[in-house]
């Protein structure tokens, strides 16, 4: 009977030990079968591959990973990435007849929602009322250091005329004495701020 209780408690032991070993932990996750692709190796972006890295063997076959040694593939040639075809800007700068063309050409994608307007309000207080003001007469604190009417009104005609691709184009590439923002606002934000700029202008 004491032998057979020996037995019955190694075999335990043994089942309870053999579970333990088995457990993954870390960065160890164990044996894996077939993992396909859900274990590979990362590579940082923008950086190079070590010349050891450039290729596997398989089968007695030297493979390419990537013949530049690059870890980021170059788009291919003459393709917009998708969701960013209002990043292309065919209009060239300082260019009357190119922003009357911008004027014709471009509406304003953005529907006209209290949300889009608030978001046009808040880049225009950061980027443009410094020098239109806050109710768009051309009166900010960096108007003052220049003579009346240097920095027009809204509220002119020649600005209420304009169209919704015309400011863009203004607010991309910039316009006489205003810098661009091309850079510094994304078209999505330019937009917005074309919304405000309508709103200033009627209110």
């Amino acid at each position: 009977m004491k032998s057979i209780n020996k037995v019955v408690y190694l075999l335990a032991f043994s089942a309870v030990t053999s579970m333990v070993a088995c457990t993954s932990g870390g960065e160890d996750p164990g044996v894996e079968y077939a993992p396909d692709m859900y274990v590979s190796k990362g590579y940082e972006p923008m950086s190079q591959l070590e010349e050891q890295e450039r290729s596997i063997s398989f089968q007695d076959t030297i493979l390419l990973i990537n013949a530049d040694g690059k870890t980021m593939r170059d788009p291919v040639n003459n393709t917009i990435a998708r969701g960013q075809l209002e990043l292309i800007f065919p209009y060239e700068p300082g260019s009357q007849e190119e922003k009357d063309r911008a004027g014709r050409e471009l509406k304003n994608p953005l529907p006209l929602t209290q949300a889009n307007l608030e978001k046009g309000r808040h880049y225009y207080n950061i980027n443009c009322q410094p020098c239109h003001g806050d109710k768009g007469m051309g009166d900010g604190k960096v108007a003052a250091k220049y003579p009346p009417n240097y920095i027009p009104t809204y509220k002119s005609d020649r600005i209420k005329v304009m169209a919704d691709g015309a400011l863009y184009y203004a607010i991309t590439h910039g316009w006489n004495f205003m810098g661009a923002y091309g850079k510094v606002l994304k078209p999505e934000a330019r937009w917005q701020v074309v919304h405000y700029v309508n709103y200033l202008e009627q209110n």
